[in-house]
């Protein structure tokens, strides 16, 4: 609470406490010439002080005071009997030099400790003219200005931290919620608070994948993972498109999982739009960051005397745990559980396509040039062979996902259709002669041998006899006799 707002709750209180008071004389107005006696009477009672919480015995004249001020204003009495804020209250006596300079110094060090502002300001100011300010001053100015302490970054001159310190100058940080279920999913991976036993008999810091609903808050998919990558984000993600529908949008991070090829081009197929955070700026996708404390603090101080637990395990009572609990607990923003806002909300979700046709959406499009002498190609550093009857394509375009390149499609670049599954050189396969006949050129016939004369150099030839010259060069006769 600022200084402003805890200064008018001290007056509020001192407000009820003054027509605690005198209350009884409003409510049971006594005869003018008794009030002098009824004022003594309140003076010689003995009164809870409101703040302190000791005893304290008020005057004649302050009772009498506090009666007339209320009495005055029949409308509001309490708000009568209020202390004035002090005309100079919220108002600096520090002259402008030193505010300008605890505003540039904040601006270059706002992970600063007030502190240690103070302590800088006290030494800048040793070598000028200028009373020092109190250290209350200086913290009552800070606040008022907005200058809070921020976290102090780990890589402060990176370009995504400097465009995120800028975006908080200049722009003010709110809360928002979108209208529909379905309208926009939060997405997010986050590394563990305890590590886990493989089966190697290693301890390994599992990263949990989870996909939020933004309208209902409610956890459309959840599983850990012993790495971040594209192949992971795919599978996770996939699960939660067949258990929830397709969303309108998604909101996650720039990690390179996010933003690569398949994840990005797959989205867009399924008609989800895709919008990023800046970096090194996580309360943009706070609800997500609110899941994790949700998740740390309940699931995971649940599980830390399991010595040997597992990823598969992990993984089995991490989903018992959203579906039983967090999924059906009363939510206090949103005033009720994430799964009854999910089925009871209007939503603009879409049916979803089935598995194998997602696992194809979410790859990426690749242009080759086909080599003609074998109608081969070269993908991930393996060689691909391609069907004879697309054999005339010079430029192909071909969708596959890195991870799995046992599903590798030669596409229309045009209409986005699958022409044909594209399966590596078998070389041994190829080893035992056997070719299959080019059925696309004629068969056994044999070639004509024109004798004619092309018309083209028949024109030629007409054209330089006309001239009436003799041919431009000496005949060898040696040669020209055999």
């Amino acid at each position: 609470m600022s200084d402003e707002k805890k200064e008018r709750a001290l007056h509020q209180l001192w407000a009820e406490f003054r027509f605690g008071v005198i209350g009884g004389l409003l409510s049971s107005p006594c005869d003018p010439r008794e009030l002098a006696t009824a004022f003594r009477e309140l003076s010689q009672k003995q009164w809870m002080h409101p703040i302190k919480k000791v005893p304290v015995r008020f005057g004649v004249s302050t009772i009498e005071r506090w009666y007339y001020q209320a009495k005055k204003k029949a409308m509001d009495p309490v708000g009568a009997l209020r202390r004035r804020l002090r005309s100079d209250f919220g108002k600096s006596h520090m002259s402008q030099e030193i505010k300008d300079w605890l505003t540039t110094n904040h601006r270059e060090h706002s992970s600063w400790s007030y502190q240690l502002h103070t302590d800088n300001l006290r030494v800048w100011l040793a070598d000028r003219t200028g009373e020092m300010p109190s250290y209350a001053s200086v913290l009552r100015f800070m606040k008022r200005k907005g200058f809070w302490k921020t976290p102090r970054p780990r890589s402060p001159l990176s370009p995504g931290m400097l465009a995120a310190q800028e975006r908080l100058r200049n722009f003010e940080v709110r809360l928002f919620e979108t209208a529909y279920v379905g309208g926009l999913w939060h997405l997010d991976f986050h590394h563990g608070s305890r590590q886990i036993l493989t089966s190697r008999g290693e301890r390994v810091t599992p990263l949990c994948l989870c996909i939020l609903d933004d309208h209902s808050r409610l956890c459309c998919h959840i599983q850990w993972y012993l790495g971040e990558d594209t192949e992971k984000l795919v599978h996770g993600f996939i699960q939660a498109l067949q258990k929830r529908g397709l969303p309108r949008a998604l909101l996650s991070d720039n990690g390179s999982a996010m933003i690569s090829e398949e994840f990005t081009e797959g989205l867009t197929r399924l008609g989800i739009e895709h919008d990023t955070t800046l970096p090194s700026s996580p309360y943009q996708n706070g609800k997500q960051e609110s899941f994790w404390g949700n998740l740390e603090g309940r699931l995971m101080a649940m599980l830390e005397n399991d010595k040997e637990l597992g990823l598969n395990k992990l993984n089995f009572v991490t989903q018992a745990w959203v579906e039983v609990e967090y999924n059906k607990a009363h939510h206090t923003e949103i005033n009720d559980t994430p799964l009854h806002r999910f089925l009871n909300g209007k939503d603009v979700l879409r049916s979803s396509p089935s598995l194998s046709d997602l696992q194809i959406l979410f790859r990426k499009d690749v242009k080759r040039k086909q080599r003609r002498s074998d109608g081969t190609f070269s993908l991930e550093s393996k060689r691909f062979e391609i069907p004879s009857a697309w054999k005339t394509l010079q430029r192909i375009t071909v969708r596959y996902a890195r991870w799995d390149l046992t599903q590798v499609h030669l596409i229309d670049e045009r209409t986005q259709s699958l022409l044909c599954p594209l399966y590596p050189v078998d070389l041994e396969k190829n080893a035992d002669g056997g070719r299959r006949k080019n059925e696309s050129l004629p068969i056994n016939e044999e070639k004509t041998v024109g004798t004619e004369t092309p018309p083209l150099l028949k024109r030629i030839i007409e054209e330089y006899s006309s001239s009436g010259l003799p041919p431009a060069y000496i005949a060898f006769s040696n040669e020209e006799d055999q």
